[in-house]
């Protein structure tokens, strides 16, 4: 079975922070969001090979990344864009991959920056024992956030209805980006040859449960979809469980943290304030207070008090 970590977006919800690093790559405790997928993957014997799928933009990000971490599974898979409107669209690039990597066998594919508390190996379970396609449903409890995702309809665990970000949905019961394909059911390029919608890939599953038996993994456990300051901030605290990780070689004195607080290595402060906040390598605060906010590397802050903040790398607040 191959797998593909999808990889390929800017995040330009998060500049300055992920300007010039991919989203999937900020910390989440003590690791990343993209390497608790891929540790799961790498353990999992049903997996033989894994793919990244990201641009040219992000390319040496991640080939450093996998040299750092010394995965055996996994490798670069890169599309030819380095901006946002050069992309593809996810199915346009899962369907380049396919052809690209020779891809010939049951496929999973999962978001790089979603955030799952569930297991993947139980989600695999339950998709060996239909050998149909399966996506991860979640109930995000509010018709509002409903509009952002694919809407999933039941009958049983079988998906009778999907609707791609409906204007007025009648449930909660969304699609994540977590998806298992058996090798008949891999058809992006079927799907595109009838000049359908190549950017999400719900709009794939919509096409796909109208011609073929689609069925849903349902799960409670805690789900992120990283795409927002808040959401990252979300994930940080969920991974903290409420403390705090100061690396050993970060400076601090004089300060009080509150929940929620991780501080890089190289990091120095002293008399700062600070809660639900990320800081990253080599970035000096002093005198300061910094709630529900976002701070790059190799800043200097003195004297604010920022909240809700995101503050880009070698920024100079004085």
């Amino acid at each position: 079975m191959y797998a593909v970590v999808l990889a390929g977006g800017y995040a330009t919800r998060l500049w300055p922070i992920t300007r010039h690093r991919p989203k999937m790559l900020l910390p989440v405790g003590d690791t990343t969001v993209i390497d608790r997928i891929l540790a799961e993957l790498e353990a999992d014997d049903r997996i033989d090979r894994v793919y990244i799928s990201t641009n040219e933009r992000f390319a040496g990000s991640f080939e450093r990344h996998l040299d750092d971490e010394h995965y055996e599974k996994t490798q670069l898979s890169i599309e030819e864009t380095v901006a946002e409107d050069e992309k593809f669209g996810v199915i346009g690039a899962l369907a380049q991959l396919v052809e690209r990597e020779g891809v010939d066998d049951d496929l999973l594919v999962v978001a790089g920056d979603n955030l799952m508390g569930f297991s993947m190996g139980d989600f695999l379970d339950d998709f060996e024992e239909r050998g149909a396609p399966t996506l991860a449903a979640y109930d995000v409890g509010s018709r509002e956030k409903a509009t952002d995702y694919g809407l999933v309809a039941l009958d049983g665990d079988r998906v009778v209805d999907f609707q791609e970000k409906p204007e007025d949905p009648k449930s909660t019961l969304v699609s994540i980006a977590c998806y298992a394909f058996p090798e008949e059911s891999v058809r992006f390029a079927e799907y595109l040859e009838g000049d359908n919608n190549p950017d999400e890939p719900g709009w794939f599953i919509e096409w796909l449960q109208a011609n073929e038996a689609v069925y849903a993994y349902q799960f409670d456990e805690p789900w992120f979809d990283i795409g927002t300051p808040e959401a990252y901030l979300e994930a940080v605290a969920w991974a903290l469980d409420g403390g705090t990780l100061v690396a050993e070689d970060a400076r601090v004195e004089d300060c009080d943290l509150g929940g929620n607080v991780h501080v890089m290595p190289g990091a120095t402060l002293s008399d700062v304030s600070l809660s639900n906040a990320v800081v990253f390598h080599e970035t000096a605060v002093v005198g300061a207070s910094i709630s529900d906010s976002i701070v790059d590397e190799h800043c200097r802050i003195e004297g604010k008090d920022l909240r809700g903040s995101l503050v880009g790398s070698y920024s100079r607040l004085q």
